[in-house]
């Protein structure tokens, strides 16, 4: 089916429908969905597999199939036999609550792109019964980790593959574990497919997701496979990420799956590396016991597997590489599986830990890290692979993250004709930067986006202000005990926006060291600022979890010193649809992390697809983001990264010399947005980030980028295509 039968009012639903021996499935053609199967089980193994602790693909923020019903009126009136199809796309939930936060949120937008781009890919994962967690605050408390109850088989979008051999039954796979006494053990999975399908409905990305909450297994596994990042024990934690690199090679041979190149975005998955030595020492040396392999057997079969290993380091702090006691890690594994462990994952620092971070290193054929000066931290963490760690800078979803009224502006302007299928075309708005309709209608769609976002957070502080009487809850926000009809807070007033996860590094309560100060530029000058945060700290990080409790305290305080001229708001829960209107909504953006902690952040990134300004410190992308400032604002510390310290240690993180650089550097921003004559300046910036960001930090970039690595061989209209997206920028220079 084409795009432009698509486009048809008379288009058939029934044409939307297509099937094969795992089910049947809603959203594209059959045509479509047999290339999408035909390429990923191909006998020249001519696709990658995406490999991933966890993915955020929520379809209340992107729904290409129920926006195409939606524009073509097709839900009333519906076939019978699509009935159940169309109502679970309008009715059911609108979350899939399996990740966490930044990691989850990009491997969603790049599978994204994937689809966007007709790129043979298909994503491993887990499925977590009770997602990561839902976030309740409480201004006395903090936050409060709640279970989060969802139903996968009500979702839109998902499907429990069937057992093509007993199509009553689901498939299920057998993953192989070890128990305390080396002895092999059975652990069954059966798996969820969610299909990643495109703005056009003529191709998707398959994600299949692991479900081990199952009534037979193991009680151990059953835990492991309940919460994202469930950290209650070290060996729920080593488990749960088994579970994921074991269950890669059994799912897809259950699949038909031939893929050569495996793709790890993170090392959460790399067990799946010790499965293909393993494989690859039978292969070799024909016998099945392994604990006959000599190091050098184990040496040259890891060459062999790392060649088809790619891998991406998301993070130089040290709490996102995994390390496992190795008197853990015997209770769990086989004594053959340890003795790969001790050659391939040795950690100097910590002899006593298997450091899965170095094996990912030591096993791929090429790893990046994911900015230019997070490459450079990364080249001085691991100087051993060094001449192997590249950059690929990271990217958002542009259709994703665009508000609605933002690419309605796009549409009606031909010099950014179909943006929406190569989002460099909006380097084109150099073209309208002194065009009084698109500088007015851009206003207009901003405006539009902040009023949206002011409607949520006023409701969403009255509701507290009423939940008081209902529930045991402190109302998070000192506002809602100003909040009435009549006293509202103001979409007009310059609105900072903050959101991310609560983590000491990241400094969410920078800004806040000096009450007085902060309060005296906006008393001053008369202006006005709301700050709007919003994010979850995990459940075991007590300081992650102190610093939202520190914010929750300066609200009053900022009220009462300020004259009422300064808010501070906490928004509740953050995911993907509040991400959405923040960063759509707000005036600006700001990221205070200690440099060079912050490997990427991509927040800031779906902030300038919609025009908005960063305030920032120049760590991560904003390095390459910033522009001499045509994009926005730095400040802070930019020491060299030979000199960094990487420590997170409360002594270490700059408090007092970052945040006195914001003091001077906030009223330079406010004076442009306040200020008549300045104003003009403001909005300039906000059409260069669509002109020199947008263009540069977007997955289709990214994925092209990637595609370098892969080693596809692709139709040439499409490696043209995916060279032209490559030739947007160079991660590298």
């Amino acid at each position: 089916m084409t795009t432009s039968a698509l486009n048809n009012n008379s288009l058939n639903l029934l044409d939307l429908v297509a099937k094969n021996n795992f089910g049947t499935f809603f959203g594209v053609s059959q045509k479509v969905f047999d290339k999408v199967w035909n390429n990923i089980t191909g006998a020249d193994q001519n696709s990658v597999v995406y490999i991933s602790m966890e993915i955020g693909a929520d379809p209340d923020v992107f729904h290409p199939i129920k926006d195409k019903l939606t524009d073509l009126e097709k839900t009333d009136s519906i076939d019978p036999r699509l009935k159940k199809f169309v109502n679970k796309l309008f009715q059911g939930p609108e979350k899939i609550p399996c990740y966490g936060g930044g990691l989850g949120v990009l491997a969603g937008d790049t599978l994204k792109s994937f689809a966007d781009c007709h790129i043979p890919v298909v994503a491993v994962s887990l499925l977590y019964r009770h997602g990561y967690f839902s976030q309740i605050v409480d201004s006395k408390i903090g936050q409060i980790a709640q279970s989060v109850e969802w139903h996968p088989e009500d979702t839109p979008g998902l499907y429990l593959l069937k057992n093509p051999e007993t199509p009553e039954e689901p498939l299920q796979i057998e993953v192989p574990f070890v128990n305390e006494y080396d002895q092999e053990t059975m652990a069954t999975a059966q798996v969820w497919m969610k299909m990643e399908v495109n703005h056009s409905l003529d191709y998707f990305v398959p994600e299949l997701l692991l479900d081990f909450s199952l009534a037979g297994n193991p009680s151990p596994i059953r835990d492991a496979a309940g919460q994202l990042y469930n950290s209650e024990s070290s060996i729920i934690k080593a488990t749960q990420r088994r579970m994921l690199g074991t269950g890669i090679l059994p799912v897809l041979q259950a699949i038909g799956i031939s893929s050569y190149t495996l793709h790890l975005n993170e090392q959460h998955g790399v067990v799946v590396a010790l499965q293909l030595i393993a494989e690859e020492l039978i292969k070799s040396h024909q016998h099945t016991d392994l604990s006959l392999a000599s190091d050098d057997m184990i040496m040259a079969a890891a060459d062999k597997v790392a060649r088809k290993l790619v891998y991406t380091i998301h993070t130089p702090v040290k709490a996102g590489h995994d390390r496992f006691n190795k008197a853990v890690y015997a209770g769990i594994s086989h004594k053959s599986c340890r003795h790969i462990l001790e050659l391939l994952a040795h950690d100097d620092d910590s002899p006593h830990s298997y450091n899965f971070t170095t094996l990912a290193m030591r096993v791929n054929r090429t790893a990046n890290s994911v900015s230019r000066l997070h490459r450079d931290v990364t080249h001085k963490q691991f100087p051993a692979f060094a001449n192997k760690i590249t950059a690929i800078t990271n990217g958002v979803h542009h259709l994703t993250w665009i508000s609605e009224a933002r690419a309605k502006l796009f549409d009606s302007f031909p010099e950014l004709k179909k943006w929406r299928e190569n989002p460099g075309v909006l380097q084109n708005t150099v073209q309208l930067k002194n065009d009084n309709h698109f500088r007015t209608y851009l206003q207009r769609a901003w405006e539009k986006d902040t009023a949206i976002l002011y409607d949520y957070i006023n409701k969403m502080l009255l509701h507290h202000r009423n939940q008081m009487t209902s529930t045991w809850i402190d109302p998070p926000n000192h506002y809602s005990n100003i909040i009435d009809y009549d006293t509202k807070l103001n979409p007009k007033v310059f609105t900072v926006g903050f959101a991310r996860r609560f983590s000491t590094y990241k400094r969410a309560d920078l800004i806040f060291d000096n009450l007085d100060t902060l309060c005296a530029i906006a008393v001053d000058n008369n202006w006005p600022v709301n700050f709007l945060f919003s994010g979850k700290a995990h459940p075991a990080d007590e300081p992650g979890k102190s610093v939202i409790k520190l914010i929750l305290n300066y609200q009053k305080e900022l009220h009462i010193k300020s004259n009422g001229l300064v808010n501070l708001i906490f928004i509740p829960n953050y995911d993907m649809h509040i991400a959405k209107m923040l960063v759509s909504g707000v005036h600006i953006w700001l990221n205070n992390p200690k440099r060079p902690l912050e490997a990427s952040g991509t927040s800031g990134m779906k902030a300038a697809l919609n025009g908005v300004p960063n305030l920032s410190i120049m760590d991560g992308w904003w390095v390459e983001g910033y522009h001499d400032g045509q994009t926005g604002w730095k400040f802070g510390h930019e020491g060299p990264v030979d000199e960094a310290d990487l420590s997170e240690s409360p002594e270490s993180l700059l408090y007092a010399e970052d945040s006195v650089s914001f003091y001077q550097t906030l009223p330079l921003v406010l004076e442009e947005f306040y200020e008549v004559d300045a104003q003009s300046r403001f909005l300039d910036k906000a059409i260069m980030n669509l002109c020199l960001n947008t263009p540069i930090f977007n997955t289709h970039r990214m994925a092209a980028e990637y595609l370098q690595k892969y080693n596809l061989d692709l139709p040439s209209e499409l490696q043209s295509t995916m060279d032209n997206f490559a030739a947007l920028y160079n991660s590298n220079e």
